[in-house]
């Protein structure tokens, strides 16, 4: 139990404490140094992680030590412009979203948020699943605008004013979508009156726990 508590401390210590480091390179002068350190900090970490788990890990903890090395020796380009790092994993992770959620809508395939209702609500009745498509559309949409309001931002407006989309009001829209769309729910399906706001996050997690 304590050992639970410590790990989701800690994840809420990085989720709240990246951002903030995040925008500080960003917004402040002469951080060059730092800004290039935590830009890349991420992207090192996964790698790392993803490398370690691998059956192939003396081959791509190697692959990850070259890289590592080059970014050494171009570290004052990294420099200038790490803000353009930060920008790829943002607008990266927006268009991952984006296509996990487009790909359930081609022909012949499920929509997610589908597969979602199914692993809470099954079985669905037919206006559930018509439902759960154009609530798939939506976050389709959704992550397509997140992808493009932060790269109109970041090549537009200050680098500062594109830091405050990313690093504080990109959970928060994602939030704000999570609610919009159960209060729609209730009106668009009256039947399910007894659901809860956090059913959409069981199912993910019920999902996800399936397809592993």
């Amino acid at each position: 139990m304590a050992r639970r508590i410590l790990r989701w401390l800690g994840i809420a210590a990085l989720a709240i404490g990246y951002p903030l480091l995040a925008h500080y390179t960003n917004a402040s002068a002469h951080n060059e140094n730092l800004g290039a350190l935590v830009s890349i900090a991420p992207v090192v970490l996964i790698a790392l992680m993803l490398s370690w788990k691998s059956a192939m890990r003396p081959i791509l903890l190697g692959v990850l030590m070259l890289s590592c090395v080059g970014l050494w020796t171009e570290w004052s380009a990294l420099q200038l412009h790490f803000g353009l790092v930060y920008w790829l994993q943002h607008v990266g992770m927006q268009l991952i979203l984006f296509m996990t959620f487009a790909r359930t809508l081609i022909d012949g395939r499920k929509p997610l948020c589908t597969r979602f209702a199914e692993a809470v609500h099954a079985p669905l009745s037919p206006q559930h699943e018509i439902y759960a498509r154009h609530v798939t559309v939506a976050w389709t949409l959704f992550f397509a605008a997140m992808a493009l309001t932060s790269t109109l931002l970041f090549f537009l407006a200050p680098l500062t004013t594109w830091s405050v989309f990313a690093n504080f009001l990109t959970f928060p829209l994602v939030a704000a979508m999570f609610i919009a769309e159960y209060w729609v729910r209730k009106y668009a399906l009256p039947e399910m009156q007894n659901m809860h706001i956090l059913d959409a996050v069981r199912a993910f997690r019920n999902t996800s726990l399936r397809t592993r």
